[in-house]
């Protein structure tokens, strides 16, 4: 198992992607601290999974989140971040503040704030990975969609910037932009749609995997289209 002995810490880590996820890291060996507002122990019947009801929604919350984890497992080794949020249907001269804050918060923020508390712990191991969730809209915005793209951008920017800062302390950082995703929230908001062409949670998560494991340990700063059949 590529990933056995490996403490990772995921955010987002119950729902339509957050369950894939999750379930293949367990899969691949790691332990795993799956961070989520409703997560319980029984959403994953596993001895190597430890449930962390709660959110990251300030500085705070993540220095304590993962100062708990650090404490529990003796490290973190790789951050895998799912957290994320969509609103859009207006243009930028119609959006509202409640809505620029609503998407920077949860789409930016959280990342910022994760990142942050986890670093110092990697940097004096001189190891460590950084996975986050983009979008396909971070790098091709629609109208309509802009404060969400801005604020998936803004992640991608803030994550080749943690890889150039942290190359020395073989910290990789790495962003996967994926199209859209067959899940059930996708599949009832997009009931007409030809699902053939969506992205299976399954295949982001084997990726994410693969991108925490040893055998990924020269790729850094690299943002990775997932597009599917849509590409």
């Amino acid at each position: 198992m590529i990933l056995e002995n490996r403490v990772v810490f995921i955010t987002g880590a119950k729902g339509g992607l957050g369950t894939h996820v999750t379930n293949a890291f367990l899969a691949a060996g790691a332990t795993v601290a799956g961070v989520s507002r409703s997560i319980q122990q029984s959403d994953f019947d596993h001895s190597r999974f430890t449930a962390i009801p709660a959110e990251i929604s300030s500085r705070q919350a993540a220095e304590t989140l993962a100062a708990e984890a650090t404490t529990r497992f003796g490290r973190i080794d790789a951050v895998v971040h799912l957290v994320g949020g969509f609103a859009g249907g207006t243009t930028v001269a119609e959006s509202d503040d409640a809505t620029l804050d609503q998407m920077f918060d949860l789409n930016f923020r959280s990342l910022f704030h994760l990142a942050r508390a986890v670093l110092p712990g990697m940097r004096s191991r001189r190891a460590g990975a950084l996975l986050a969730i983009g979008s396909r809209a971070a790098v091709e915005p629609s109208s309509g969609f802009g404060l969400y793209s801005a604020s998936k951008a803004a992640l991608v920017s803030l994550m080749q910037t943690i890889a150039k800062e942290n190359a020395v302390y073989g910290i990789t950082a790495n962003v996967v932009l994926p199209g859209t995703m067959d899940t059930p929230a996708n599949r009832r908001a997009l009931p007409d749609a030809d699902t053939s062409k969506w992205i299976q949670p399954s295949q982001v998560a084997a990726l994410l995997v693969h991108l925490a494991s040893c055998q990924a340990t020269q790729l850094s700063g690299a943002v990775i289209p997932v597009y599917g059949g849509e590409v």
